[in-house]
C-alpha cells in the first residue's frame, strides 16, 4: 500500500509533533486501519513533502512527529490557468479534482451569462471552502505538494478586463490544440458551465487575446472538458509523455 499522503496547513518542520486533521484521523483510523507506528506523509502545499510516523491515533484525534524533509517537487513545467464556469455540484468538483491531478497551477471559477449556479455571498463562501477541500484532497491523491491557488468566484467579465494568453473552448472553434503557439508564461483555458458559453462571452474571450480552441468533432460536458484539454496541453508542452 502506497504511504499514505496528509495535508496539514501549518508549516512544518523536522521534529516537530503535528496534530492531525479530523478527515484525516477518520481515513487513516476507520479506513486504513493505521495504528501508532505506521509511516505517513504530511505537505503543507508550499512544497516539498515531510515523512512521519504517527504517534497516536484513535476515534477522535491523532498525532504525528515529522521525521524528515523531502524536497521532492512534482509541479508541471508548464503553468496551466483553469479557468471554469462555475457548475453544479459534482460536475465542478470533478473539474477541479481532475484540473488539480493534470497539474493546473491555478483554478479561476467564474459566473457566466448560462451558469444554473446561483450564488449570495453566504454560499459563495461555503463553495470556496469546500472546493479547497477538493484540492487538498486531490493533492493528496495525486502527490502534488503545492497546492494550487484557488482565486474568488468572479465575473467572467470581470476575469476579461486584462489581456489574457491562453484558449476558450468553443465547439465552433477554428484553432486545434496544434496550431495554438507555445506559451512563454502562463496559460489560461477557459471553459463555459453547463449551458456553455454565449456568443458574446466568447467573442469577448478572444478580444482579450484568446485563441477560439475546437476539440474535435464532439460536444463535450463542462466537467470532461477542462479535462480532455489539460491532458492534451500537458501531452504537447507539459510533462505528460
Amino acid at each position: 500500500m502506497p504511504t499514505p499522503r496528509i495535508h496539514v496547513p501549518g508549516p512544518l518542520a523536522p521534529g516537530a509533533e503535528i496534530d492531525l486533521p479530523e478527515g484525516a484521523v477518520r481515513h487513516l483510523g476507520r479506513v486504513l486501519r493505521l495504528r501508532p507506528g505506521a509511516a505517513v506523509i504530511l505537505f503543507d502545499g508550499r512544497g516539498g513533502e515531510y515523512p512521519a510516523t504517527l504517534t497516536a491515533l484513535d476515534k477522535r484525534a491523532g498525532a504525528a512527529r515529522v521525521e524528515a524533509f523531502d524536497e521532492g517537487e512534482r509541479e508541471s513545467p508548464l503553468a496551466l490557468e483553469l479557468v471554469q464556469g462555475v457548475a453544479k455540484g459534482e460536475r465542478m468538483d470533478f473539474a477541479i479534482q481532475k484540473a488539480v491531478e493534470l497539474g493546473a497551477a491555478r483554478i479561476v471559477p467564474v459566473l457566466t451569462e448560462r451558469g444554473v449556479v446561483k450564488l449570495d455571498a453566504e454560499r459563495a463562501a461555503s463553495r470556496q471552502r469546500h472546493w479547497e477541500g477538493v484540492i487538498a484532497s486531490a493533492c493528496e491523491q495525486s502527490g502534488r505538494n503545492r497546492l494550487p491557488e484557488l482565486a474568488p468566484i468572479q465575473p467572467l467579465r470581470e476575469w476579461l478586463a486584462e489581456p489574457r494568453t491562453g484558449a476558450v473552448l468553443d465547439p465552433e472553434g477554428g484553432t486545434g490544440i496544434g496550431e495554438l503557439a507555445r506559451p512563454a508564461g502562463p496559460f489560461a483555458l477557459l471553459v463555459g458551465p453547463e449551458g456553455g458559453l454565449t456568443d458574446d462571452e466568447i467573442a469577448a474571450a478572444a478580444d482579450a487575446g484568446l485563441a477560439r480552441l475546437r476539440l474535435g468533432p464532439r460536444v463535450l460536458r463542462t466537467e470532461t472538458a477542462p479535462l480532455a484539454a489539460l491532458a492534451a496541453l500537458q501531452t504537447v508542452w507539459g510533462d505528460l509523455g
